[in-house]
């Protein structure tokens, strides 16, 4: 049988991670290259030439490429966008400055509010004005919009954001300008709010349009050299991109709709970890995804990620459906510094792909996580990337010394420990914020850890939080990558329904739901997704009346009798929510969405053997740092690949493998289970 083989690949901010299937055997492949920030698809390139060349695969064979990326996120953080106007309605120039009356950090005059994308000069007005309900109340002035348009094509703008009042209710006058740019500035991109976000809340839709617009030629150009480099290396597939809320799009979709890819690559994580926590039979998780740059943590109950509507962009919000990621500034390459109080931090700087933590040898001079985890004898400094990688550890040693522990009178143990120390209770922080203050006990949850340094803190962070169970898939440095291998194609729709829930009412939101199914259903015909594995998922916001937020109503399976079921599932969810309810009080409908969604063939996971004994996967033993308490302790060495399946072992130990290292304390136990998953007990 010839072999077809199925690749993902995720972009992080240090690494580029490979997982390929040989549907032929059902045989995963795992490998990782160094990024390449100043252009992230030469390192994709590299990766699949040398991945290609060490399976002796042909690139011909392949028929399926995804691929996750964060380029538009850091074109948002770096400000390295498009020069962007907008069109707006007159007198409403201003909303992308004056944001909301919130101010979460009130007392800390140290926090900035971050500039607006599209400067004030590149804000013009156009006269026109649509009612909340639709009606016209000033139409359309082509002279002001031909002046407005003409204006920013004199500035030489290269993208147009449009973003008029009420436009969700009546997008003809933003269909008209948009229609009117393309003829007067035939190479600018063009963003209308009622294509990319057609729903209420004038400045979340003016802001998440005015990122589509900033971020989308960049981001076009980043699309055609990953298309060139695929083509280069001899990938004939049409490649995909996952988007924010776990789903693929297609390349020419992700061109038009780029804010959707915010949270791109840790989505395919959530979504690998549901996938190989529901196989192994671990249907509540906490994921736990760290990086060289950002650790990643989110939700999974009863194997559904959770997902919101909207989040926070480098400061900038951004209203689309997304998997619900709680994103903070500490990974492997994050740096540790003496503040000016005298105090230890670590993050949110980092020092990324380049030049790297010290030990890379790539100029790197601040010392991070990773040089604390290599000082402490966590890490093994011959046994990077399976050996690949080469590192100075005398130079993290000297740079955390001079830097660290030296300054604060402590010994170079106690300072590359507190590095770790600090590290591990913000990323506790992040886990509590998404299980025990959203109302869950975080006793029924394992931590499913992954990326590069995932497995390295996991058996520390779990102690703290109180969790009592650790899950490390296979190479879970590349489990974003193998996500992609794991989800379907999607895209969101929503459509703003302001009423009362009534019959009359709840007809109409059926018939918005329908309307959107026969728009998702024409995207999976240009998809080219066969009708029989095309399915549709109907959620409804909706709040008491009086509310300012609304909640998620699943309504899969309701038809026009079924206001009442409606009704109690808001009931529910708002329990489930916020610990009450309030019958008496009437329910509001606010907005309708719907996911269309388009199977596709994914890979699957098998049952594994695992090695002959454990004494066949000792590779050795070395003194590994645990804490100020227990100090240097011996710990075993295994290579986790030979490790056999159902026998447990107890720590200190320390698992290798390619991808990532493992550390399992003392009192605590590692078990390899059928799937290949590495199991480690905490001792609470």
């Amino acid at each position: 049988m010839q072999s077809k083989y199925r690749i993902g690949v995720d972009v992080g901010g240090t690494f580029t991670d490979f997982t390929v299937l040989d549907q032929s055997d059902g045989a995963v492949h795992f490998f990782k290259v160094s990024s390449t920030p100043h252009d992230p698809s030469e390192a994709i390139e590299e990766g699949l030439r040398l991945m290609l060349a060490q399976n002796s695969m042909d690139a011909a064979d392949v028929v399926y490429l995804g691929h996750g990326t964060t380029v538009a996120t850091n074109i948002v953080i770096e400000r390295r966008g498009a020069r962007t106007g907008l069109l707006t309605t007159k007198g409403f120039r201003d909303v992308l400055e004056l944001g909301r009356q919130a101010r979460p950090s009130i007392y800390d005059y140290r926090v900035q509010k971050p500039p607006p994308l599209i400067e004030r000069d590149l804000r013009l007005e156009v006269t026109e004005r649509v009612g909340p309900d639709g009606e016209i109340i000033i139409p359309l002035d082509e002279t002001s919009l031909r002046s407005a348009v003409a204006a920013l094509a004199e500035q030489n703008v290269d993208s147009v954001a449009i973003c008029f009042l009420h436009s969700y209710r009546r997008p003809e006058h933003e269909q008209r300008a948009k229609a009117l740019v393309r003829t007067l500035m035939p190479d600018a991109y063009v963003t209308a709010s009622s294509d990319i976000l057609p729903e209420f809340r004038e400045f979340e839709r003016m802001s998440t349009t005015a990122v589509n617009a900033f971020v989308g030629p960049r981001m076009g150009q980043y699309l055609e050299r990953f298309k060139e480099r695929v083509r280069a290396v001899g990938i004939r597939v049409a490649p995909y991109t996952i988007h924010s809320n776990g789903g693929l799009m297609s390349i020419e979709t992700v061109k038009e709709s780029p804010v959707r890819t915010c949270v791109s690559g840790p989505a395919a994580g959530v979504v690998g970890a549901a996938e190989i926590g529901r196989v192994a039979g671990f249907a509540n998780l906490i994921t736990f995804d760290v990086g060289g740059t950002s650790t990643d943590v989110s939700l999974i109950a009863n194997s559904m990620p959770a997902f919101t509507s909207a989040r926070l962009v480098a400061g900038y919000p951004v209203k689309t459906p997304m998997l619900d990621i709680h994103v903070i500034g500490a990974g492997g390459g994050s740096i540790a510094s003496i503040d000016e109080s005298g105090a230890l931090n670590v993050g949110p700087r980092s020092a990324g792909a380049s030049p790297g933590p010290v030990a890379y040898g790539k100029g790197g001079t601040e010392p991070t996580i990773t040089d604390a985890n290599l000082c402490l004898g966590r890490l093994d400094a011959g046994m990077l990337l399976g050996g690949r990688m080469q590192v100075d550890l005398e130079a993290s040693r000297r740079a955390i010394r001079d830097l660290i522990a030296e300054p604060l009178g402590l010994s170079l143990e106690e300072a590359a420990h507190g590095i770790l120390q600090i590290a591990n209770a913000n990323m506790s922080r992040a886990i509590r914020s998404v299980s025990i203050e959203k109302g869950y006990d975080i006793g029924d949850f394992a931590l499913c850890a992954f990326g590069g340094a995932g497995p390295l803190h996991a058996a520390d962070v779990a102690v703290e939080c109180g969790i009592p169970l650790v899950l490390v898939p296979r190479e879970p440095g590349t489990v974003c990558a193998r996500g992609m291998l794991l989800t379907d194609l999607s895209s969101d729709y929503v459509r703003s329904c302001f009423s009362d829930a009534t019959p009359s009412r709840w007809t109409e939101v059926l018939a918005l739901f329908q309307t959107m199914e026969g728009e998702g259903d024409q995207w999976l015909s240009r998809e080219n997704v066969a009708a029989e594995k095309r399915r549709f998922r109907r959620v409804l916001d909706a709040r008491y009346r009086g509310q300012n937020f609304e909640i998620k109503v699943a309504c899969d399976g309701l038809g026009a009798d079924d206001l009442p079921q409606a009704i109690e599932r808001f009931h529910e969810a708002h329990i489930k929510e916020y610990g009450y309810d309030i019958r008496h009080r009437p329910v509001e409908f606010v907005s309708a969405r719907v996911t269309a969604i388009g199977a596709v063939e994914k890979a699957p996971q098998s049952e594994m053997a695992g090695g002959p004994s454990l004494e066949a996967a000792v590779i050795g033993r070395r003194p590994v740092y645990v804490d100020r308490r227990r100090g240097w302790c011996e710990a075993t060495i295994y290579q986790r690949q030979n490790l056999p399946s159902g026998v447990a072992f107890p720590g200190p130990a320390v698992v290798n493998e390619m991808s990532s290292t493992t550390i399992i304390l003392p009192d605590q136990t590692g078990s390899i289970d059928s799937w290949g998953n590495l199991i480690v007990r905490i001792s609470q």
